[in-house]
């Protein structure tokens, strides 16, 4: 395969990608620096730093950012990168904290990510020029994305279409409720692929295709108008309830917004399908809906009535990736009494373990020499698109 990727290695549109892009370690690097590195990447809520001096991390690849509430009460990123020979700055995953010290030689970091010192480093030394490199960061309604990318792709005029179809959910207004990572000895790509598409629910995942008619398009198109009926009735808007598609589109920035009904029985994704946590925002009940909301390929989040689930798919190596799923529920909700972390984390556990076992299955088989890509199924048009994208980053 050509390590320039000008021709694609024999990438045939409508098909899946060849075997080299996920056994060549050349395109993983190429995947770092040329994709997740120019992408925008969900990291957060603002609800896991609500004081001054409180951080956490996120890493992917090799890379690793800090997150952290200045002084000023603002939110900033930072590269976790000493400015002197290269050293994590930042070694635990959370905490609070006045300045951020470099154990290797010293150097101290304030939280803006000014150099404030430099032992016997010379006269001539300037501390202004070696300050933490800086990531970019948006907050969309309390969720926090950043890119390292020089330029990163436009998102704002996205984020902007998105906030009155999400408002009835006041997702700014939310806290952690559980937090879990399934990692799976395969390629990132493969897992977003397994995400992206829902042919694979019915058989795969039994619990998931109880409540969810995802499964079958036929199911949605069914149900469909007694949704719309019962979501305006708790409160969402004509807006909220119809948008689907893209509602806005730039390089690397798709946004996806549609909410689709659950089967008759099922208010939220649960094992009963009864509630499980307090109606979040303004909603008056459950209409027995559901909301895909993507953010690029990078960024997925499904909300209920009742909480929020969202998914990060994130490279450690080649063939080494963390499927991580964040809980959610509304921000004064309090466990043991108003939500039970067992009920609420049921349902995207048990599918998160079937994913582990079917990714790891599909990475196994294409590393087979005999791999050929097959054709994708018309229920696979979310990978498509999602290669779309990710060969357009790739061939800049």
């Amino acid at each position: 395969m050509a390590k320039d990727m000008s021709d694609l290695g024999g990438y045939r549109e409508g098909f899946a990608l060849p075997r080299a892009f996920y056994t060549d370690p050349a395109i993983y690097e190429r995947d770092i620096t040329c994709y997740w590195n120019q992408s925008w990447i969900w990291v957060g809520h603002i609800s896991q730093i609500p004081n001054p001096g409180d951080y956490f991390l996120f890493d992917y690849g090799p890379e690793s950012i800090i997150i952290v509430r200045t002084q000023s009460g603002e939110v900033r990123a930072h590269l976790n990168v000493c400015r002197h020979r290269g050293s994590r700055v930042c070694t635990q995953g959370e905490g609070n904290t006045r300045l951020f010290v470099c154990p290797y030689h010293a150097w101290s970091f304030d939280l803006e990510g000014s150099l404030r010192g430099g032992r016997a480093m010379g006269p001539d030394f300037d501390p202004g020029e070696w300050g933490l490199f800086p990531a970019h960061l948006r907050i969309f309604e309390g969720l926090i994305f950043i890119s390292t990318a020089e330029t990163p792709p436009p998102i704002d005029a996205g984020l902007e279409q998105l906030k009155p179809l999400a408002a009835p959910f006041d997702l700014s207004n939310l806290k952690v409720a559980h937090e879990a990572s399934y990692p799976v000895p395969a390629n990132w790509k493969l897992a977003v692929e397994n995400y992206m598409e829902c042919y694979h629910c019915a058989p795969s995942h039994k619990e998931y295709a109880r409540s969810h008619t995802l499964k079958d398009p036929r199911d949605v198109t069914a149900l469909d108008p007694a949704l719309k009926e019962r979501s305006r009735a708790i409160g969402l808007s004509t807006e909220t309830v119809q948008a689907g598609g893209a509602t806005a589109v730039a390089p690397g920035a798709d946004i996806y917004w549609r909410r689709y009904p659950l089967f008759e029985g099922y208010d939220t994704g649960s094992q009963t399908g009864k509630g499980v946590a307090p109606l979040l925002g303004t909603l008056t009940g459950y209409d027995g809906g559901a909301t895909d909301l993507g953010v690029g390929a990078l960024n997925n989040l499904l909300i209920y009535a009742d909480h929020v689930v969202g998914y990060r798919f994130v490279p450690r190596g080649l063939q080494e990736t963390d499927i991580q799923v964040v809980w959610y529920v509304r921000g004064n909700a309090v466990e043991g009494r108003d939500y039970d972390r067992e009920a609420l984390t049921w349902l995207w556990h048990v599918t998160s373990l079937d994913d582990e076992r079917i990714i790891r299955h599909n990475q196994a088989g294409v590393n087979s020499h005999h791999f050929q890509p097959g054709p994708l199924s018309e229920m696979e048009w979310g990978i498509d698109g999602f290669y779309r994208g990710y060969l357009a980053f790739l061939q800049r």
